[in-house]
């Protein structure tokens, strides 16, 4: 059985691997920004560079290079401040407008629009971690700008979002928008000094997510239609849920110790390791078929980049070193 320290050791050597992968492949030194459209072996198969993955990734490299000493190197910042400047320079649809692309060619002209408030709030949760890993306030102005203009949008405010009415048609509102207010409201309120805008948006994003638990579960969408992004995925077994569900065991672990969650983690860290990782090139598959075989080989594309496994991974590693300073230990299952 693998100890909670080795297992501690593990997760951060993965950790490494998987930025090193991102740094290797995934940098455009000519225009700024990331490349998400990855092959196996970190190759570019699409140079379109999706906004949410500027957002998400400029988000892992800030929050390592404040939060874990071994990360503190200058080039990882300096490659987070240089897609700050891509987004703040090309994102916008127009100069002065908080609406943004979803997509943009690689020297930055926009190219699509998604009827979706994602890419304003992912740049948004990028640059208020940039300017807390740069100590400038520019950047944390913008994703304030950002989060309170999506904020009333979602209110009601005049927009260009949303997909368009038809007569008889129920409104609905997806479980994802005031989830990522909330979460973006707890993180610019990080540090406290208190700003009464923020903590609205942020009780706002409780308030609404309340609406979504009914019957003892939670909908996604509050008429329970579209639970799943695309019909393709529904018979694949997908790599964030699962690296999510050892976060949340660990986070389970850390308020309520119980041995079955720790079991439960190592069932499923096991289970993410040998089928999602890619011992020959590094870094994870996305997307396997029910029995557990690889379905994807590619490394990113639009919705998978560097965000997800990084996210997890560092979360991982820093509930473990707590719950190894605590005391815990894996139990032999009974």
């Amino acid at each position: 059985m693998v100890s909670l320290s080795e297992w501690r050791e593990r997760v951060a050597a993965a950790l490494d691997e998987t930025l090193g992968f991102w740094e290797r492949h995934s940098h455009d030194p000519e225009h700024g920004g990331f490349f998400s459209c990855l092959s196996r072996d970190g190759s570019v198969y699409d140079d379109t560079k999706y906004v949410w993955m500027q957002g998400r990734q400029i988000w892992v490299y800030s929050r390592l290079y404040r939060t874990f000493p071994r990360f503190r190197r200058p080039e990882l910042l300096e490659a987070a401040r240089a897609a700050g400047e891509f987004l703040l320079r090309c994102a916008r649809l127009r100069p002065g407008s908080p609406r943004v692309a979803f997509a943009l060619s690689r020297a930055g002209t926009p190219l699509r629009l998604q009827r979706a408030p994602y890419s304003e709030l992912f740049c948004a949760m990028g640059l208020d971690e940039l300017g807390r890993a740069t100590g400038e306030a520019r950047y944390r102005a913008e994703a304030r700008q950002w989060v309170l203009a999506v904020w009333g949008w979602v209110r009601g405010a005049p927009q260009e979002w949303g997909p368009p009415r038809v007569p008889g048609c129920p409104p609905r509102q997806s479980f994802g928008v005031p989830m990522m207010l909330l979460a973006l409201g707890l993180q610019l309120l990080e540090g406290g000094g208190g700003d009464p805008q923020i903590e609205a948006v942020a009780e706002w994003g409780a308030q609404r997510l309340l609406l979504h638990l009914q019957h003892g579960g939670l909908f996604a969408f509050l008429d329970a239609d579209g639970l799943c992004p695309t019909q393709l995925e529904w018979p694949m077994k997908l790599w964030w849920p699962h690296a999510e569900a050892m976060v949340a065991l660990l986070a389970a672990q850390r308020f309520e110790p119980r041995p079955r969650l720790l079991r439960q983690f190592q069932r499923v860290g096991t289970f993410l390791f040998d089928k999602f990782r890619d011992p020959e090139h590094g870094e994870w598959f996305g997307y396997l078929t029910r029995e557990g075989n690889v379905a994807l080989t590619i490394k990113g594309g639009p919705y998978k980049g560097c965000f997800h496994m990084a996210r997890a991974l560092m979360m991982c590693e820093e509930l473990l070193g707590e719950l190894l300073e605590r005391g815990d230990t894996l139990d032999p299952p009974q």
